[in-house]
């Protein structure tokens, strides 16, 4: 099963709440909609979480199965010279809550999807507590994976 932070979840990590453990921040950290349960475990089997210390992240409603959050994209495509800007957007609608909504899990997968080299990257999407925050670092995730792998993350800050 894959899972997902929430809104709720990422609050309490950036607010250091003490109902997140060191070990089960490492674990959240790593929930990005498309790693299974055992590839996070596996992942942090050195720190010694558990299985228990997932249940407590669904049950305080930290995470919720990936299956409620935004759609899977594919492997980040990186950067080559051959990178074109994608055309211009509308204006949208949508409150930027909605958008900010829709984009968060986008920029958290991409930006998860660089492991190591983009830890810091990841840390900043995780700390962008709205919509403003979120397109601010648009340019940062464009140059870090490329422009096309971003289009869709465009489209849900911009459209």
């Amino acid at each position: 099963m894959k899972f997902s932070k929430t809104e709720a979840g990422q609050h309490a990590f950036k607010a250091r709440s003490v109902l997140l453990s060191a070990r089960q921040r490492s674990a959240f950290i790593l929930f990005d909609g498309v790693k299974s349960i055992g590839q996070v475990l596996a992942s942090t089997s050195g720190l010694g979480i558990s299985q228990e210390d997932i249940d407590h992240l669904v049950e305080q409603g930290f995470l919720v199965a990936a299956r409620d959050a935004a759609p899977v994209l594919s492997p980040g495509v990186f950067r080559s010279s051959a990178d074109e800007p994608p055309p211009a957007l509308p204006v949208s609608s949508r409150s930027s809550q909605e958008r900010y909504s829709a984009a968060m899990p986008i920029a958290t997968q991409l930006t998860a999807s660089l492991g190591l080299r983009g830890f810091r990257l990841n840390l900043a999407v995780e700390a962008a507590s709205g919509f403003d925050d979120l397109l601010a670092l648009l340019p940062k995730i464009q140059d870090a994976v490329g422009t096309k792998s971003c289009v869709a993350l465009e489209q849900a800050l911009k459209g």
